[in-house]
């Protein structure tokens, strides 16, 4: 069993430079290369592409006001888990955690991971599957993240400036080449109605996926300095810096192709480059979204194994999963466990499976979170002078942060009942190993009776 003060070992590291990266690094991942065509095909207009981009940029904002309240209340490690925990009941963050680990975060990383090799494979032309360089990539992150956080920091801060580099060189090519302008006429493709908002809101839905990845830095609460300022202010500048890079990008792609040729391009960052420069402009692009991948997943191994590490520490998962490494000051054996499960699954093929599984279950778990931020402000002391920084317009803009997450958890289920129901039931199977592990005293509890012991009886050993 880990000592009860194994969460003290984790050292404070991380710098608003460090913290601000790993915001941006779990946002910024192959899919703007990518998925900008799907916006296309559902808003058919500039105005309305971009205006996608804008308002799912905003609802992404006012997700990060909120998880800075909540950093700030309460900055500790495992972050969006232990507000669960703390606000509604440990089995809730449980669920979470047991989620994130099966299937949110390793089905994520193994599928980035073999688009990583993909494009990697395309470059060197080496003769080696997918599959294998996706378990390379993966265990040699994993090796570098037991190596501390401030060494799995700095590479994945370098892979985040490196893709967001590769978009800047894009749209910089863009405007150099002196593509045509864009018309902005008509505004709307149809008439103000019921239909166009549908539509509007079907164009939302691959925004906020591509916007999505935010929330894992604030697992990192323990490891950040002065993470009470540091991590809300991180918050708030990763988020805007990739409302920037987004909505210029979609701008150059705009520039380039113009909203028909946007829509009928799958790889429209490559179209876009291979129209301006040729194919040297698509071996560029190959190797940016290379550079973006390895930095998602960089930041994937960087963040979430502090949820493994801090159900552990809370008695609810493996014990030896809380085990920190004296000298780097890692959570090296849930590093590792996360690692190993990611290179199962994208070894194994099941990656685009496991992922669909569970696009519900995180916008049930971002509504959940939010809900949060009500009950630590009902907690509150009313006397105590409150936290640095508070949600504008709260209640009403949690509210529809809230909303506008459990909008895509029904739409979810009506559209895709099977796969959501597999994921609510992947849910649900955790809570039986909840309660097994918790039949037992964690270390946290061990600690309290320790201590209500000794100041019980003075006489007590210490």
């Amino acid at each position: 069993m880990p000592p009860p003060d194994a969460a003290k070992k984790l050292a404070r590291q991380l710098g608003l430079f460090g913290t601000t990266m790993a915001v941006m690094g779990g946002i910024v991942g192959a899919g703007i290369f990518i998925n900008p065509y799907l916006v296309a095909q559902r808003a058919h207009t500039p105005f309305l592409i971009l205006g996608a981009w804008v308002v799912g940029g905003l609802i992404a904002l006012l997700g990060g006001f909120i998880y800075a309240e909540l950093a700030a209340r309460s900055p500790v490690v495992g972050g969006q888990y232990a507000y669960l925990r703390d606000a509604f009941h440990p089995a809730v963050a449980f669920t979470y955690g047991w989620v994130l680990l099966l299937v949110i975060q390793t089905g994520g990383m193994a599928a980035v991971a073999v688009t990583f090799s993909r494009y990697f494979l395309e470059l060197t032309h080496w003769p080696v599957g997918n599959s294998m360089i996706a378990a390379a990539a993966l265990a040699s992150l994993t090796a570098i993240n037991c190596a501390g956080a401030r060494a799995g920091s700095r590479v994945q801060s370098f892979m985040t400036l490196t893709a967001i580099l590769a978009i800047a060189v894009l749209e910089a090519c863009t405007f150099w080449k002196g593509t045509a302008p864009i018309s902005w006429q008509p505004v709307l493709d149809q008439p103000i109605s019921a239909g166009l908002i549908v539509a509007f809101g079907s164009a939302l839905t691959p925004v906020l996926f591509a916007y999505g990845g935010w929330q894992t830095s604030s697992f990192l609460g323990g490891e950040v300095r002065d993470a009470q300022r540091t991590l809300p202010r991180a918050l708030i500048l990763g988020v805007v810096g990739v409302i920037v890079v987004y909505t210029s990008v979609n701008f150059a792609y705009l520039s380039a192709l113009g909203p028909a040729g946007l829509a009928e391009t799958t790889t429209p960052a490559s179209s876009a480059m291979n129209a301006l420069l040729g194919p040297r402009g698509g071996q560029f692009i190959a190797a940016g979204i290379a550079f973006s991948a390895f930095g998602f997943l960089a930041q994937s191994m960087l963040t979430a194994p502090r949820v493994y590490f801090a159900m552990a520490g809370d008695g609810v998962f493996f014990r030896g999963v809380a085990w920190v490494h004296p000298r780097t000051h890692a959570p090296v054996i849930a590093i590792a466990l996360q690692g190993i499960w990611a290179i199962v699954i994208a070894l194994t093929g099941t990656y685009a499976q496991v992922v669909n599984y569970v696009i519900a279950m995180d916008c049930i778990f971002f509504g959940l979170t939010a809900a949060c931020l009500f009950v630590f402000r009902r907690k509150a002391d009313p006397k105590s002078a409150g936290v640095g920084f508070q949600v504008p317009g709260h209640p009403w803009t949690t509210l529809l942060f809230i909303a506008a997450n459990w909008m895509i958890v029904a739409s979810t289920f009506a559209h895709d009942p099977k796969r959501s129901f597999i994921g609510l039931g992947i849910a649900i199977a955790g809570l039986p190993a909840y309660f097994l592990w918790r039949s037992k005293p964690s270390s946290h509890e061990l600690t309290r009776m320790h201590t209500d012991l000794t100041e019980s009886n003075p006489d007590h050993p210490r």
